[in-house]
């Protein structure tokens, strides 16, 4: 039988422990959409784990669907590879025991609180918890975190994955964000004292009193629009259905909310305009956007892919169709898109935090035109 939605999982452990409040808060919240993000998050995570589980070569599964997100070769190169890459780190001599997108819950101890994790394995005397992070976004440490301890403790407990823990006087939690690598390893009994912070703040969440905190965790937070804290609106306690709040109140927020989000549109359009000039903005930095495929030429394209097979009135539609679809249409005759005939170049650069992964752009045109300058 399908489980519900967990009280807690792996994903809101470090929010619950935080603010217990949330809880309920969340609970009258409508589910949240999907996104766009989350949707191909979700497509490399079920590659991965096709990969891992049945032994699938990876390229294997280009073509592969999940919603309106296809597997390319853009995905495999910048996302799969380098995390495989990363798993033979952990694993050089391929000899690890390992389980992947396991059910885990606490039984009886914390009724209703289980999650899904993405690989449980062990090597030696050691107990492994790693964590696909498909997105740049965020930075995620490995030291302390939450969600890997979560998935630890429940495998203690889960008939399926205990055989991992057993014994080990180390669990290492390991966060694979592509193409980076976090590393933490910890003790059976750190495991156990997070285990116990869980169940106090599961218990305190029951309360009509749990506490409501704020800090990072909110970030994800669904009920971050009603939330008192949020809105300087401790005395109005959000215990109300969703259909019971006020609805001017609501609508006052949302007219404050086009004018801040305006004023954080134009702040960062003047960061990336200042970055963009040389201009220094501490923490900061430009990246290239992810690259866009397009052919070189689509006259040459159309004649080699009819070489190879296809048929004319597959490859033009109301334009000729994409290197995307191109590769699929290949694929089922077991062919590949010859590499020479497309063009992969970024649409541009993107402001984000100087902790990100991806590497600054160099202003290359004003670098030269200064160099140039000098010379004249």
């Amino acid at each position: 039988m399908a489980k519900h939605s967990a009280i807690v999982g792996g994903s809101t452990a470090s929010r619950v422990i935080n603010c217990p409040a949330s809880v309920a808060l969340c609970a009258k919240m409508p589910p949240k959409p999907s996104s766009k993000y989350a949707d191909e998050g979700t497509l490399l995570h079920n590659v991965i784990s096709e990969i891992l589980d049945k032994g699938i070569p990876a390229r294997d599964m280009l073509g592969y669907k999940y919603k309106d997100h296809i597997f390319t070769e853009a995905l495999l190169e910048d996302k799969i590879k380098p995390a495989l890459e990363k798993l033979d780190e952990v694993d050089p001599t391929g000899f690890m025991e390992l389980t992947v997108e396991s059910e885990v819950d606490f039984g009886d101890f914390l009724p209703g609180v289980f999650g899904s994790a993405d690989l449980i394995g062990r090597i030696d005397n050691r107990a492994i918890v790693l964590d696909w992070k498909f997105g740049s976004g965020v930075i995620v440490s490995a030291e302390e975190n939450m969600q890997g301890m979560f998935y630890a403790a429940a495998a203690m407990r889960t008939e399926k994955t205990k055989w991992a823990f057993e014994g080990v006087d180390e669990v290492e939690i390991i966060i694979v964000q592509p193409p980076s690598m976090r590393r933490w390893v910890t003790t059976p009994a750190r495991i156990k004292s997070f285990e116990q912070q869980l169940a106090l703040a599961v218990k305190e969440a029951q309360s009509k009193d749990a506490s409501i905190i704020s800090g990072s965790h909110c970030r994800w937070c669904a009920a971050k629009p009603t939330c008192p804290i949020m809105t300087d609106s401790v005395s109005r306690a959000t215990q109300l259905a969703l259909k019971d709040l006020n609805p001017e109140l609501i609508s006052t927020y949302l007219q404050q909310a086009e004018v801040l989000e305006e004023w954080i549109k134009d702040l960062r359009a003047l960061a990336h305009q200042m970055v963009e000039s040389d201009v220094v903005v501490p923490g900061y930095k430009l990246v290239a956007k992810r690259a866009v495929r397009s052919w070189v030429s689509e006259d040459k394209t159309i004649v080699e892919l009819v070489a190879l097979g296809l048929q004319l009135d597959d490859l033009i539609e109301e334009s000729i169709i994409s290197p995307a679809v191109a590769e699929k249409l290949l694929k089922k005759q077991k062919k590949e898109l010859p590499k020479e005939l497309v063009n992969s170049i970024s649409s541009g650069s993107t402001l984000v935090e100087e902790s990100d992964p991806r590497p600054a752009m160099l202003q290359i045109g004003k670098q030269i035109s200064a160099a140039l300058s000098k010379l004249n």
